[in-house]
């Protein structure tokens, strides 16, 4: 089970899920404190900026980096859930959720998916960039955008509250 919250929420939403892993994308992952029940090697932090586009001075999304998402994902047992995070808990960390839910389950149809990820959460807007460039990794050709494309654009909010997706 993933669970997608901000950074404020971060250690109530671990408690809460009793979370083994975290991933952290966002851009200044130096300010993020691990809850003290999540081991250091099941944290990951992604360094980029919430853009959909190379701009001077920002740290696009790239395809090294969700290659870390995807082998983070991957290796994860699954035995406990994992916290999918970011500052507002909107874009990039939705995109990675999204990213993780299709990679765990390479024959699960991307619009079902995003349809659940709009159902638990209309604020959530994942990165197109970002799901792009999942796409791409995961051979969806596509889908995935398409999947964003009918879902459409998030409700507008400063934060987003935690919610679930489910991985079968």
């Amino acid at each position: 089970m993933l669970h997608v919250c901000s950074l404020a929420l971060l250690p109530e939403t671990v408690r809460l899920t009793g979370a083994s892993h975290i991933l952290t994308v966002m851009a200044n992952v130096a300010q993020v404190q691990r809850p003290a029940s999540v081991l250091e090697a099941n944290h990951l932090r992604v360094q980029v900026d919430d853009i959909t586009e190379v701009m001077d001075g920002f740290i696009a999304p790239s395809g090294r980096h969700i290659e870390q998402v995807l082998n983070f994902v991957r290796s994860w047992d699954r035995s406990a859930p994992m916290v999918v995070h970011r500052y507002a808990g909107i874009s990039r960390s939705t995109a990675s959720a999204f990213a993780a839910a299709c990679a765990l389950n390479p024959h699960r149809d991307e619009a079902e998916i995003a349809r659940q990820i709009r159902a638990a959460s209309p604020i959530a807007s994942p990165n197109r960039l970002m799901v792009s460039l999942a796409d791409k990794a995961l051979g969806r050709e596509g889908r995935m955008i398409r999947a964003l494309d009918e879902i459409g654009p998030g409700a507008m909010s400063v934060e987003n509250q935690p919610f679930r997706v489910d991985l079968e």
